[in-house]
């Protein structure tokens, strides 16, 4: 492959795995010719991260190289062909070990957010023809025209959050990614050097002292003052006082109150609403438990078992966002 075809030629350091995946990927990207503009655009990948995975900086989550196997002109790949595909991604993403569960959880969290911040917008903009379409001299019109109007701001309100959370993680990836091929952690983050202030506050929930060990391993030498819970009430006990939160990471399934209830409560109260909320679930990945788990006021989500690198990654995000904030804190 060469500059000529389009595309710079791939790094000549890169390893066996990676360059027989990403060369694969760019023959079928290639492949759509006048196609490939219109294919950008309708999966909605920005230029940016499209130029990532057909240079192997990043590795494609599988729902982006399915897209593509799709857009390809002529017949459909057979079962064959994306077998051989799939099983080249996952060789790829090994030599990235021991990151790779990460990216590709956090990569599927960010398609999530993306889709659904595309198909918000394409609801509101629907809804927005149907209102400017109505007749305006027509009376029974203007009960359509309300229920219309509350739809667009649903569609536009959601469409925001879904955008904030694509703009999250994002980050988190660059996180993680900056690590690749390496054992070391998620670096500092930004404005959180030693002597600016008392170390931010992270809030970890959980009902069984085990995992409350494990989070405390993970994010114990990273410069975070850790407070520890074991029950919806003790949060927000231990919320009394919210000043210097960075992050609360709250498991749902808890006996008496659960995560949902707690975040409820943590929510409705003036000085705690706004500290992020991250549900940390084994049911957290299905798709109607990540809605719901958004609906109750969730900045974020991590599945169980955790990956330590998608937990280090969050948690400095929110560590980022904190200081950005709190300037001096």
């Amino acid at each position: 492959m060469t500059a000529v075809d389009g595309l710079p030629p791939l790094d000549a350091g890169l390893g066996a795995e990676l360059r027989e995946f990403t060369g694969e990927l760019r023959a079928l990207f290639l492949g759509l010719g006048p196609a490939a503009d219109a294919f950008a655009a309708r999966c909605g990948t920005d230029p940016e991260v499209l130029a990532d995975y057909l240079t192997a900086v990043r590795v494609p989550p599988w729902e982006f190289v399915e897209t593509l196997l799709d857009a390809v002109r002529g017949s459909a790949p057979s079962p064959v062909v994306r077998e051989r595909l799939y099983r080249s991604r996952m060789a790829a993403l090994r030599v990235a070990r021991p990151i790779g569960r990460a990216v590709c959880q956090l990569e599927g969290q960010l398609h999530a957010a993306e889709r659904e911040m595309r198909q918000a917008e394409e609801r509101a903009e629907q809804t927005g023809q149907a209102l400017a379409e109505l007749d305006a001299a027509d009376p029974a019109g203007a009960g359509r025209a309300e229920l219309l109007a509350e739809e667009y701001d649903r569609a536009r309100e959601q469409s925001a959050r879904a955008g904030a959370r694509r703009t999250l993680l994002q980050r988190q990836l660059a996180l993680v990614e900056r690590q690749q091929g390496t054992s070391a952690a998620p670096p500092a983050p930004t404005g959180a050097e030693p002597g600016d202030g008392p170390p931010p506050k992270i809030l970890l929930v959980d009902d069984r002292r085990e995992n409350l060990v494990v989070l405390e391993a993970l994010l114990g030498s990273h410069g975070h003052q850790l407070v520890a819970a074991t029950s919806g009430p003790a949060a927000l006990r231990a919320l009394m006082e919210p000043d210097g939160y960075a992050a609360i990471l709250l498991d749902v399934q808890m006996p008496g109150m659960d995560g949902y209830e707690t975040a409820a409560h943590i929510r409705s109260r003036a000085r705690t609403r706004d500290i992020p909320i991250v549900f940390v679930t084994a049911i957290g990945s299905e798709p109607d438990h990540a809605a719901r788990a958004y609906a109750a006021g969730a900045a974020d989500f991590l599945p169980k078992p955790v990956d330590p690198w998608a937990v280090r990654a969050k948690v400095a995000s929110f560590v980022e966002l904190h200081h950005a904030r709190h300037p001096g804190a």
